[in-house]
């Protein structure tokens, strides 16, 4: 296994997002569901993330904006932009998932389900997405009709 499962406490946590398109929305999209403090940065940002209780900032990224931050999501369509700005993150000991390239993460996201205070996280050591998914769904649907009970 390459990566450790853990929960990671982002109530005073500096997020920022780098793109803007559709895994950056897919990312910003699951992030909301548990915190609306972060920051996207692209030169263009989707609607739906616009849409989101995030900070927007249209513009081209700079090394600057690495500045604070403490949880990093590199979303570009450039491989070699993702890749520089993952290198720049860490000089600094920034904490990144560079999406769609498990090999430069530090930490990649897993299919999570929530209810009330519980969270239910499926990872399959970014091997395996998919398999992920449908595992989570799999505990989703016998939490919500009752075969498995977590109360």
């Amino acid at each position: 296994m390459d990566f450790l499962p853990i929960n990671i406490r982002i109530s005073s946590a500096n997020i920022l997002i780098v793109g803007g398109g559709r895994v950056a929305t897919h990312k910003a999209q699951i992030l909301s569901r548990f915190t609306s403090k972060a920051t996207v940065i692209a030169k263009k940002i989707s609607n739906e993330i616009k849409a989101l209780n995030f900070k927007t900032i249209e513009k081209e990224f700079q090394e600057d904006d690495l500045n604070g931050v403490t949880l990093l999501y590199v979303c570009t369509q450039d491989r070699r932009l993702n890749h520089k700005i993952k290198l720049l993150a860490q000089k600094r000991g920034i904490l990144t998932s560079v999406c769609d390239s498990p090999f430069l993460c530090d930490f990649t996201s897993p299919a999570i389900f929530t209810s009330g205070s519980i969270s239910v996280a499926v990872s399959s050591d970014a091997k395996d997405v998919k398999r992920s998914i449908r595992v989570r769904n799999k505990i989703k649907e016998e939490i919500e009709n009752g075969i498995l009970q977590i109360s």
